[in-house]
């Protein structure tokens, strides 16, 4: 378990610069995470690391079909960390590497987020949050990003060390939090998941972020719950086929790793939850969030969501996931980062590790702290100016 967590201020307007200064900050962490992928994909499905790298490059076209510039971003993580270019983009399409083989269809990943909406706290703020499950030893791995860019709303991310966004809120106000929902698709060649996140991640408003995820196909299905400052979040469980979405109920939105909206088609009749401690992780963070409506002191709503987020019912396979001794020591699970967002304050909020063992910490930086939105032509929806700093102090 990392002590602390590495955080790294990316300002460069040039991607590959930009992409530079990640590499070099996170060499020894991506040098990890390399690793830690080389063996997984040989032990659990026969995939030699340069075969994974050598079948990164078909995703080349379409990324940066889908979101250009990026590519650059990664050139320059790879020469920062003193890698190959294919090495950092196989570490970004890690997911959809391993679709063709069977361990991921069988993983018991286990993510549980949130969207907590003014009316079902006594703060009325907006927060967002999520306990980040997945292999124990990419606890070791994480880093957290701070993504500046020109003409975009600046983004913080919490991710794998040597990839470009997974989880976080953007100077828009916009928070992003995502989860695994299994199944078995044959959708051919579409553009990795990271991505599509990463895109939401650096649009101006709820319309950008829906487009990010609606108008791609991806090649495995993935919940995308998305909140807006403004007091709007939506759940959006995409598949490579159709997807569904769901609203709060109540001011109060929780997402597992089953599917809640509906079952795609392709599955419905053989359908099982792949993560089936999800069944029961979803009803107990709802059930905990309602106290939250009496709650007047920001540090005590804190302490409430910490609270939830740490329980221990059905240990180890909880909303709080610790590893199983019962599984092989490469497939243990655990939640390796726990977040709160604050997108009325834009304070942001992490473990390092386990939330029952170590408390929230705020990143050095406010969301906030980036470009506004702009205004929109006259003849579209205009978006609502971030808070005033004074709001900052929470």
């Amino acid at each position: 378990m990392p002590e602390q967590l590495l955080f790294i201020d990316l300002t460069s307007a040039d991607p590959q610069e930009r992409g530079r200064q990640y590499g070099v900050a996170a060499r020894e962490l991506i040098e990890r995470s390399i690793d830690f992928y080389a063996d997984l994909f040989l032990r659990t499905a026969g995939l030699q690391w340069t075969e994974a790298t050598a079948r990164a490059r078909a995703w080349i076209p379409l990324i940066d079909d889908y979101l250009p510039g990026i590519l650059d971003e990664i050139r320059g993580i790879a020469e920062g960390a003193g890698r190959d270019f294919e090495e950092i983009l196989a570490l970004n399409a890690r997911f959809e590497l391993s679709q063709s083989n069977p361990f991921d269809d069988k993983a018991d990943e286990g993510c549980t987020s949130f969207a907590l909406l003014e009316e079902a706290n006594g703060l009325e703020h907006v927060l967002c949050g999520q306990n980040w499950d997945w292999r124990e030893q990419v606890a070791d791995t994480v880093v957290v990003l701070r993504v500046q860019q020109p003409g975009r709303p600046t983004l913080i991310t919490q991710t794998e060390a040597g990839q470009i966004g997974r989880h976080g809120a953007n100077s828009a106000g916009i928070g992003l939090n995502a989860n695994g929902l299994g199944g078995g698709f044959d959708a051919g060649l579409s553009v990795p998941g990271t991505f599509v996140r990463r895109k939401i991640l650096e649009s101006w408003d709820v319309y950008d972020a829906l487009q990010a995820a609606f108008q791609v196909t991806q090649s495995a299905p993935s919940n995308l719950l998305i909140t807006h400052r403004d007091g709007f979040a939506i759940d959006l469980e995409t598949t490579p086929g159709r997807h569904g979405w769901m609203y709060p109920t109540h001011g109060v939105l929780v997402h597992g790793n089953h599917f809640q909206a509906f079952v795609p088609p392709q599955i419905e009749k053989t359908y099982r939850p792949f993560s089936v401690d999800s069944l029961f992780r979803v009803p107990r963070v709802e059930k905990g969030l309602q106290a939250a409506r009496s709650v007047t002191s920001g540090a005590r709503l804190r302490a409430l969501v910490h609270d939830v987020m740490s329980d221990h019912f059905a240990h180890p396979n909880s909303v709080c996931q610790h590893a199983d001794p019962r599984r092989h020591e490469a497939d243990r699970y655990q939640t390796v980062v726990s977040s709160l967002v604050d997108l009325s304050t834009g304070e942001y909020l992490l473990t390092a590790g386990l939330p029952c063992e170590n408390d929230y910490v705020r990143v050095p930086w406010n969301i906030y702290d980036g470009p506004e939105a702009p205004t929109r032509p006259a003849s579209g929806a205009s978006s609502s100016p971030a808070p005033h700093a004074a709001a900052h102090a929470g």
